[in-house]
């Protein structure tokens, strides 16, 4: 793993073929650290306070733009990606998803990480993060383990118009159910400020693309981490957000460029 930018002396020494004496913590070459990875991508001091939320996103894409191959997202990531994936995860106090996704990739619960378990109970946080599925339908296998055996119980965000037999079914498989809309479809800003209500503010979103188009058009999207993968894959895949278009495009700033296998990993900020 190599730091691209911000450009220190260190990188700047490497990029021109010249040694250090000492590896300074997430700088140097070589396979990093979990504690430095999560230095590289903690959240900010305001959301690591309570004082307000952060929605991050986390998604990667092909050169040519395609945010899966033959449908998952597995295709075009690497080791070092699902490493950031993971530490993205274990900084996170929910983690955000869409039903599709959750089907498409057979998502399970959130894993307790023991590289991070002494940070996250001084915090007074749980052991994993809890998965919160945005979903009108309620069309979920509520026999998949990610209901049945999770660290924490599953919470499912909807409208106050769902389905009252699914939400039934939802509550007994023992999830919860949060209203955030006041139809059937989840309202983003709702969803967020629902989440914070009950004390999840380090918000972490892996899609879909139809979940991160509607957080970028409600304008509450705080972050994209963003991996670039050196592949094309051609084909008719999406890209990392579909949905409605925003009238103004909105500006993100580049605050960390990592490489690693000629993947990079863009961390932007909105500003």
């Amino acid at each position: 793993m190599r730091r691209l930018f911000p450009v220190t002396d260190e990188t700047a020494a490497q990029a021109s073929g010249g040694a250090t004496e000492e590896r300074a913590p997430g700088t140097g070459a070589g396979e990093w650290s979990l504690a430095e990875l999560a230095a590289a991508y903690a959240y900010p001091e305001s959301v690591a306070a309570g004082r307000a939320p952060w929605l991050r996103g986390n998604m990667v894409s092909t050169l040519d733009g395609a945010a899966s191959h033959e449908g998952r997202s597995a295709g075009i990531s690497s080791d070092a990606d699902m490493r950031i994936f993971g530490t993205l995860r274990a900084l996170a106090d929910a983690v955000v998803v869409g039903a599709e996704t959750v089907r498409q990739e057979g998502y399970r619960p959130a894993r307790a990480r023991a590289e991070f378990a002494a940070a996250r109970a001084a915090a007074g946080r749980g052991p994993a993060p809890v998965i919160a599925i945005a979903t009108a339908s309620l069309d979920l296998d509520f026999s998949l383990p990610l209901f049945t055996s999770p660290l924490v119980p599953t919470l499912i965000l909807t409208g106050a118009a769902a389905a009252p037999d699914r939400v039934a079914a939802a509550e007994k498989a023992g999830a919860r159910v949060v209203i955030a809309g006041d139809g059937a479809e989840v309202d983003p800003a709702r969803a967020v400020r629902a989440l914070a209500d009950l004390g999840h503010t380090r918000l972490l979103t892996e899609g879909g693309p139809r979940l991160l188009g509607r957080f970028i058009a409600a304008g509450v999207l705080d972050e994209l981490c963003l991996t670039i993968s050196p592949l094309l894959v051609a084909g008719g895949a999406q890209r990392i957000s579909v949905g409605p278009s925003v009238s103004v495009p909105l500006r993100f700033e580049l605050v960390s460029l990592l490489e690693e296998g000629g993947f990079l990993f863009g961390r932007y900020c909105r500003s």
